[in-house]
């Protein structure tokens, strides 16, 4: 076996493309979480872009915590259809076959959301932090001149951090193994595949998310300390419930966003035995927050619902 081996390293041959075989002990049946997945994509794309719109449409709502729950849609957007799309060809079509650069492209695309949208929320728990801590500073502090140089400062730090993942995964060689138990280019799961040594891709793996998104949710959680000891302090029950409830749903989505990727990756760690559980975790993790963000915040801002209303009765006049 390892003589085979050597001969194939030593001719050079290159595989020109992935398999992807979908989730992995249950390929027989697959096709059937099509449905379910589908409509969790179809509830993503229609919810994001309700909420762009009425952003957009509406004045009262032209405020920085709304350009940021904006801008959060579009990163959610762009997060689910990196995947969407291929799984669903996959169990649809059997087009499991994907090539190099396209399977580059996706894993790169996948940190890319990611990372934006832990860098999203971060935004958000500085801009409640300031809007409950110093709320008659809060006009002059967070302004939309901040929220765009908040988001450039964003795009610009998780899209050159994440560059070295697929570099660093083009730079290995594939050489027999083509077949990757997984709906999507994961990047571990890519280069699990490749003949040469991976050290390099699993420390910087490791690296980006303990820089990247462990920071964030390390400022997250202390600007929610912050918070709470401020609340703590107000005299009036009834002011303190208020300044909670501003806050609320996005408190929500950071606990399960994160809570998520932590569950994700335990059971990565433990997904030799049973391999189906941290992949279908790990679509279920991209797919689901675009589904449930637009939800949580529709159905917990006043604001926001009242703005939908009035798009509706807009619409409906028309």
């Amino acid at each position: 076996m390892d003589i085979d081996l050597n001969i194939i390293n030593s001719s050079g041959f290159q595989v020109t493309e992935f398999i992807l075989m979908g989730f992995p002990g249950i390929h027989e049946w697959q096709h059937w979480l099509s449905l379910p997945l589908a409509l969790l994509y179809l509830l993503a794309l229609g919810a994001n872009l309700l909420i762009m719109i009425t952003i957009q449409h509406d004045t009262m709502l032209h405020e920085p915590m709304y350009h940021l729950l904006g801008i959060l849609a579009i990163v959610d957007i762009g997060l689910a259809t990196t995947i969407m799309p291929k799984i669903l060809a996959i169990f649809w079509f059997d087009a499991k076959a994907i090539s190099l650069p396209e399977c580059f492209a996706q894993i790169y695309a996948i940190h890319f959301f990611m990372c934006m949208e832990s860098g999203i929320f971060l935004c958000m728990a500085v801009d409640r932090y300031v809007a409950i801590c110093y709320p008659l500073r809060y006009p002059s502090i967070v302004t939309e001149a901040l929220v765009v140089k908040a988001t450039l400062s964003m795009v610009l730090r998780n899209g050159l951090l994440t560059i070295p993942v697929p570099v660093l995964a083009t730079q290995r060689h594939y050489c027999s193994r083509n077949e990757i138990n997984h709906c999507l280019c994961s990047n571990l799961g890519v280069t699990s595949l490749a003949c040469d040594d991976i050290t390099i891709n699993r420390f910087y793996q490791l690296a980006l998310v303990w820089v990247v998104v462990g920071s964030d949710m390390g400022l997250v959680f202390a600007s929610y300390a912050l918070i709470i000891c401020s609340v703590l302090r107000l005299n009036s029950a009834e002011a303190t419930s208020k300044a909670l409830s501003t806050c609320s749903s996005h408190l929500i989505l950071i606990l399960f966003f994160y809570t998520a990727i932590i569950v994700v990756s335990v059971t990565h760690l433990a997904g030799r035995r049973i391999p189906l559980i941290p992949v279908f975790l790990n679509v279920l993790h991209i797919v689901i927050p675009p589904a449930l963000n637009p939800m949580v915040y529709a159905l917990r801002t006043q604001e926001l619902r009242m703005s939908f209303e009035k798009l509706l009765e807009h619409v409906s006049r028309k």
